[in-house]
């Protein structure tokens, strides 16, 4: 396994590979490290359907807020190698902050729509970061694939439209959302939770599960889009630490205001939710019947 901190360098890697087994498929998997078996699995799903499985570790400065966790984002470059070499990167570009941005960025990638609720309206600018960086990667890596875990929805939802609007050579590959076996999704952001904050925080998957009930078979023709949200904000508030951000049901991918439920197809319950100092999200995506 390669480790390179430089663009060029990287760049040179790639095209030699691509140079000596003509067309051979690039994976690629960005992340802001910290990684855990949820990250692990998107390699994993690489490494079967690819030649050369790159990952990226970057804490990108641009998708965070004024007051958001930047400097305090959980590190550990050993312990992410060793993740990494394990599930089968062939490459790990892990670049500095004046390797990506050089200078100030005077261009920056904006997705309406899909951008303007969630954390799209609770962390303003956070999406444009995303849609940059990304953007930027996919141009330093070219990959023939790119895989994204499902509990960040709504980035799948911006990216998906992002590729499509700008005509760019890549398939998104949609991962499901790996949970600790309580239900817990998996987050770098786990770390930051104290023991009453972690089992608390179990509230968000039985949320979604009572979601999944409520909208499952023919029950969904009897429930309102506001039914389902009060229920489940109902139950978050059992939890008392629990500091409800937003608890939506909308349209996925278009993550459009739902009126009935005749009206879609899938729904997708997002949360997010504040347990002490740590922000945690979470989400389904129901088919209605």
């Amino acid at each position: 396994m390669q480790v390179i901190r430089a663009i060029q360098e990287l760049r040179e890697s790639i095209r030699t590979l691509r140079a000596a087994k003509a067309g051979a498929t690039i994976g690629f998997v960005p992340t802001m490290g910290y990684l855990h078996q949820g990250h692990a699995s998107l390699l994993e799903a690489a490494r079967a359907q690819c030649d050369l499985v790159v990952l990226s570790i970057f804490v990108n400065p641009l998708q965070f807020g004024p007051n958001e966790d930047f400097d305090k984002y959980p590190r550990d470059e050993e312990r992410d190698l060793a993740v990494a070499k394990d599930a089968g990167a062939d490459i790990v570009f892990f670049p500095q902050v004046q390797e990506m941005y050089p200078k100030p960025t005077k261009t920056k990638v904006t997705v309406e729509g899909v951008t303007e609720r969630l954390c799209g309206a609770s962390r303003p600018g956070h999406f444009d970061g995303v849609a940059t960086v990304v953007t930027k990667l996919f141009n330093i890596v070219q990959p023939d694939l790119a895989y994204f875990g499902m509990k960040d929805a709504q980035q799948v939802a911006v990216i998906e439209q992002m590729v499509h609007d700008l005509n760019m050579p890549v398939t998104i590959v949609p991962r499901p959302t790996l949970r600790e076996a309580d239900g817990l999704a998996l987050s770098s952001r786990n770390v930051y939770l104290n023991e009453e904050e972690r089992k608390q925080a179990l509230v968000l998957s039985q949320s979604l599960r009572m979601a999944e009930e409520l909208l499952g078979g023919s029950s969904a023709s009897s429930v309102t889009p506001s039914q389902v949200v009060n229920a489940v904000r109902s139950h978050i508030e059992t939890a008392p630490l629990a500091v409800i951000d937003y608890a939506e049901l909308l349209a996925y991918p278009s993550l459009e205001p739902v009126e009935s439920l005749k009206q879609v197809d899938r729904v997708i319950l997002a949360l997010a939710v504040k347990f002490g100092k740590t922000r945690l999200i979470d989400n389904t995506i129901i088919r209605i019947s």
